[in-house]
């Protein structure tokens, strides 16, 4: 509730409206049901028909408002649900922008979809069933026993009782079942994490024809839910089916009773009409309100999920609020490594340790290694992906965690060794880094990026359609697009994380000449696997198993460095053997 309360804070005015409407539209049933039984006790009496007549009236302006009402009630409840979820996916997104990798880890990507989507839909359908079916029961049952007992004192008694002993059968449901649906959003979690490998792994499932044992691991996830959800079911069966026998119960003792409370004149034929309507509405709203208040628990938990993420501390913070006032393209030394040492919160050992070197501008700095040497690792240190454990990364001598995130990334561009394109054109890709970017700088970053013949080849060039992740271009057209991306930025730092390896040879020295041109003014690291795509560089820093094992260009590392040597020289012999 607490979770509601903040989104529901700013939309006060809204609810109000909302609950005055409702608390009119319940209160005006429950007096036709009063003028009902005065025109019946009227017509027995043997009252005029101009009295009749004005009762009638006040039944029908009763109706009228009571209408109006409920219409009005119900818009407003939906634009109040509708805000209110807005604002809570919002919340989430914003929230999902700050977290860490490894606090994705710890949520799952799936999870954090679920929550944003399935969750907060979950919570939007319990505030409106909440508002139009649990809020107007307190003001029925006051004003329906408050109707009842000027009738008669008996017969309030008896509604008073059956009323209680519906709404505590339905705590006790509603507490049995709460595990029920705490235990369904897990399971949903599951299907949603089963499902997106299924999706997004589809041709490795094809290619090992392994589509029987996803069918039967989805198959799984499905009926565990299913169970489950089944188990929560047969608990609104039995409320139901428990509060009819007391709304009957009730109805029949009032038939018993009435009979000799009519014959001593204590009740009227209208009255009893009135007391069983009276009944009917405040047990019918009870029993929705049931409904509603069995799915709370699934709402809860639901509500504590999005809560957690909300306000779970992201392992990235900004440690201040000022960015440092640095004159761009002033230090020499744009990026600086100063005996930096990581390690991930799970390990036992230190993935990065003791590493010292510098990015300068108008020089390209490679690291290279073997698989494992911690070499995706060093540019998620720089783009603060991770904090260092020890040590300290300095972007034009200033230490990264001394400027915001903001501050820090809108100096650099990123390609990573996986392209990613979002769905939309080329021309809308590549202005992703650069909104202001003109056509002409597009050509002029695809040109540098191998990419532009292609493009022209395209019927729509620039305007070319690109589905989402970029699956209806190659593996090379995508990162020569991405390349093309990070160049339409112009920033200081360009990090290239081994994102020429799906690039020919030809190709590959063919953007390295046009890059090393377009980027004189920036300083330029280059993650690589390949020693031909480095060994131009003007220093080439060696890591092996997290430590650096040389620095130096390729012919000094070659002479010096025993581990690079070995590197080149498997390559070498690949490329001689092939």
């Amino acid at each position: 509730m607490k979770l509601l309360s903040q989104f529901l804070k700013p939309h006060w005015k809204l609810c109000a409206i909302t609950i005055l409407l409702l608390i009119v539209d319940v209160s005006g049933a429950l007096v036709i049901s009063t003028f009902a039984a005065e025109m019946l006790n009227l017509g027995t009496s043997g009252a005029t028909l101009e009295v009749l007549v004005a009762t009638g009236c006040k039944m029908a302006a009763a109706s009228l408002i009571s209408s109006i009402c409920a219409i009005l009630g119900g818009y407003t409840c939906a634009a109040l649900s509708a805000e209110v979820g807005k604002d809570i996916r919002m919340a989430l997104y914003e929230k999902s922008l700050k977290l860490s990798i490894y606090d994705f880890r710890h949520f799952g990507t799936a999870s954090i979809t679920t929550r944003t989507v399935s969750d907060v839909t979950t919570i939007q359908f319990a505030l409106t069933s909440f508002i139009q079916m649990v809020l107007p029961v307190p003001v029925i049952f006051i004003v329906a026993l408050t109707l009842a007992f000027r009738l008669d004192a008996e017969m309030g008694l008896i509604l008073l009782v059956v009323v209680a002993v519906v709404f505590f059968l339905a705590l006790a449901i509603m507490k049995s079942a709460a595990p029920l649906f705490q235990r369904l959003q897990k399971l949903l979690d599951r299907m949603s994490t089963t499902l997106l490998e299924n999706i997004t792994g589809v041709r490795v499932v094809r290619a090992f024809n392994n589509e029987v044992r996803e069918e039967n691991r989805m198959g799984e996830a499905f009926g565990n839910y299913a169970e489950t959800s089944i188990k929560a079911n047969r608990r609104f069966a039995n409320l139901d089916g428990l509060s009819f026998t007391f709304i009957n119960l009730f109805v029949v003792i009032v038939y018993w009773l009435s009979g000799g409370r009519i014959y001593s004149g204590h009740l009227q034929i209208g009255d009893i009409t009135a007391i069983i309507g009276y009944a009917l509405m405040v047990l019918f709203f009870l029993m929705m309100a049931q409904m509603v208040i069995l799915t709370m628990p699934r709402a809860l938990e639901c509500c504590e999920r999005v809560r957690l993420v909300l306000e779970h501390t992201p392992e990235i913070q900004d440690m201040v609020s000022e960015d440092p006032d640095i004159p761009k393209e002033t230090a020499d030394e744009v990026l600086a490594f100063r005996n930096v040492s990581f390690r991930f919160a799970d390990a036992e050992e230190d993935t990065l340790s003791r590493l010292n070197f510098v990015c300068r501008r108008g020089e390209t700095t490679a690291i290279i290694g073997g698989t494992g040497s911690g070499k995706s690792t060093v540019a998620s240190l720089i783009l603060r992906f991770h904090d260092v454990t020890e040590g300290a990364v300095c972007l034009n001598g200033v230490d990264i965690r001394r400027m915001t995130q903001h501050y820090l990334r809108d100096h650099l561009a990123y390609v990573q060794q996986k392209a990613w394109l979002f769905s939309g054109t080329i021309a809308s890709n590549l202005r992703y880094s650069n909104q202001d970017a003109s056509e002409q700088d597009l050509m002029h970053a695809a040109e540098v990026a191998q990419a532009d013949a292609f493009i022209r080849s395209l019927p729509d060039g620039l305007n070319s359609f690109v589905a989402q992740g970029g699956t209806n271009f190659s593996g090379g057209q995508k990162q020569r697009l991405s390349i093309a991306r990070a160049l339409v930025k112009k920033p200081e730092l360009y990090i290239f994380d081994d994102s020429f390896s799906a690039l020919d040879f030809k190709t590959d020295a063919a953007l390295r000449k046009a890059l090393a041109k377009e980027t004189q003014d920036a300083a330029v690291l280059i993650i690589a696997q390949r020693v031909s795509t480095i060994q131009h560089a003007n220093q080439i820093v060696v890591l092996h198993e997290g430590q650096m094992a040389g620095i130096g260009t390729h012919e000094e590392l070659l002479r010096n460095c025993a581990v690079y040597r070995e590197i080149y020289d498997s390559q070498t012999k690949e490329a001689q053997e092939a």
